[in-house]
């Protein structure tokens, strides 16, 4: 099909570079029905390596005039973007729904969160305290030796490229919080959508293309390039023009990326989110005291949006004893109920068959579900399942402790509080913890709490790791293999910071300064001589 129709925007299955639309490669791919297998239309063509070029040349002739821009422009670039995207209506959640079998009402949820976060950094850039501008003043009669004038801040990095997500075709795809954040941090952006829903990624990135041209900035601010190749992103990321790459999705995509990033001439930093296990540990007393509120807390937790989420929870921890079987007889028993669901695409669900089938066979666990339940069986669809073993058995199987990216969970019973701390300890890194415990148990377990904050980005008290508030104090993050780069969120505005580096000026003029460091500048707040301040000096 030629030109499906979305409040009048045409989807032509084009890349967007620039200001132009863009299809001159032979290697053709198609979405497909999640449920179906069939293919959908249009079809897209992978991008060619005049393509590329372009779109990277298009983002570093912007960098150089895109970082000067006052952050009022940047701010109202944002906004923009954000009201274009809702401008697209209820076509934009239709085509998504086809791509991906997400239901609407989530994806009217997910827009939201996209466009809010968009608005959101548009705040903090106006605000402008993530620069951390530092003033300190010339002493040129200091003695022994004259003190000079000394300015810093934050200064944007370079073009980025951002990988699209598969299970966020908005919050954390073309336009989600990679984007917004470096786009806030005054880089060019060249995204590559994710093949999966290529026809989401052409709507959202026509409206950041309509967005700058509507405000009349650099042409190279944003390019949207498809492909389905790994040497589309590998060719990205060794290009020298690019400065840093946003990448969400698997272990083994992200490392890749990373190592690619590592080998250049001139590394790079990949800030990738590669999910994890998300560990519950269920305490005695909590459990005790609301064990049918644990099961269903945990099997909503499990199969919210049929396991797609790198917080879902893969790993549930306790201590053995009949309180603790019960928890898994109710567990399995709510898991057993809830219908099968839709996954992305049918390789996602392959992935998940491969997943269950690794814990299945491992000598030591039990399944304690049959991996069926009630409702429409599709081509991608997926049953929740349930797992059992003894930290003895996890500790000795190492394939236990990865992700399967599903509606599954493993119960790990522990023989003793110390034995509890042992498997805590030699977890590999984590996006979350969570810690379903009472007083009683804090005191009682003493020290869980420390080993898991040296394992998580964040740690959860009392509640369920699946969601995640998008928040300036959100760390969504954490050490390898969760990430590439624990020191850093991909969610929250504190996210900005990874597309920054700082730049100190010493004894410039006033007119070679950028504005935020000149001695007018007001409401901007930096430490003058030690003294945060939103004053003009």
């Amino acid at each position: 099909m030629n030109g499906n129709q979305t409040n009048g925007i045409k989807i032509n299955g084009r890349h967007c570079i620039g200001f132009s639309a863009s299809r001159e490669g032979n290697d053709v791919f198609a979405a497909c029905d999640p449920a179906t297998g069939a293919e959908l239309e249009p079809s897209y063509a992978e991008a060619t390596a005049a393509e590329i070029d372009r779109a990277l040349a298009l983002a570093q002739s912007a960098h150089a005039s895109w970082k000067r821009l006052p952050r009022e422009r940047r701010a109202d670039l944002l906004e923009k973007i954000a009201d274009e995207i809702e401008a697209l209506g209820a076509p934009l959640l239709e085509a998504a729904n086809r791509e991906t079998a997400l239901p609407l009402p989530r994806l009217t949820g997910e827009r939201g969160r996209t466009v809010g976060q968009l608005r959101l950094f548009a705040a903090e850039v106006r605000d402008g305290s993530w620069l951390d501008a530092r003033i300190d003043r010339a002493i040129p009669d200091r003695a022994p030796l004259p003190k000079p004038d000394v300015r810093s801040f934050q200064q944007a990095l370079g073009p980025v490229v951002v990988f699209g997500a598969s299970n966020f075709p908005l919050a954390f795809s073309v336009a989600g919080g990679d984007t917004a954040s470096a786009l806030a941090a005054g880089c060019p952006v060249v995204a590559k959508g994710h093949p999966a829903h290529p026809a989401t990624s052409e709507l959202v990135g026509g409206a950041i293309q309509r967005a700058v041209q509507a405000l009349d900035l650099p042409e190279g601010t944003f390019s949207l390039l498809h492909g389905r190749s790994n040497d589309l992103g590998a060719t990205l990321v060794r290009d020298p023009r690019v400065q840093a790459v946003g990448f969400t999705g698997s272990l083994r995509g992200g490392k890749a990326l990373f190592d690619l990033a590592a080998s250049r001439p001139d590394p790079i930093p990949v800030y990738a989110e590669m999910g994890s296990t998300n560990p519950v540990f269920v305490l005695p007393g909590a459990l005790a005291q609301g064990n049918g509120n644990v099961a269903a807390g945990l099997a909503g937790s499990v199969t919210l949006g049929v396991g797609q989420f790198c917080t879902n929870p893969g790993l549930v921890v306790a201590l053995a004893g009949e309180t603790t079987q019960e928890l898994a007889s109710s567990l399995a028993a709510k898991l057993g109920e809830v219908p099968v669901g839709t996954m992305l695409h049918p390789g996602i669900r392959a992935a998940y068959d491969a997943g269950v089938e690794r814990l299945r066979s491992t000598p030591g666990v039990q399944a304690l579900t049959n991996g069926t339940a009630q409702g429409e069986v599709n081509k991608s669809s997926a049953a929740a399942a349930l797992f059992q073993t003894d930290a003895t058995t996890f500790r000795d199987h190492p394939g236990l402790s990865e992700e399967v990216f599903g509606p599954s969970t493993l119960l790990v019973t522990c023989s003793s509080k110390d034995e509890m701390l042992d498997l805590a300890k030699g977890l590999e890194g984590q996006l979350t913890s969570t810690l379903l415990a009472n007083d009683d148990d804090l005191e009682a377990f003493e020290g869980l709490v420390d080993v898991l904050t040296e394992k998580a980005g964040r740690v959860i008290f009392n509640g369920y790791p699946t969601g995640v508030e998008v928040c300036p104090s959100m760390h969504h993050g954490g050490p390898f293999p969760a990430t590439t780069a624990a020191a850093t969120t991909s969610v929250g505005t504190r996210a900005i910071r990874r597309f920054t580096r700082p730049i100190c000026f010493q004894g410039a003029p006033q007119q070679a300064l950028p504005l935020e460091l000149r001695d007018k500048t007001e409401g901007l707040l930096r430490m003058i001589d030690s003294e945060w301040s939103r004053e003009a000096i």
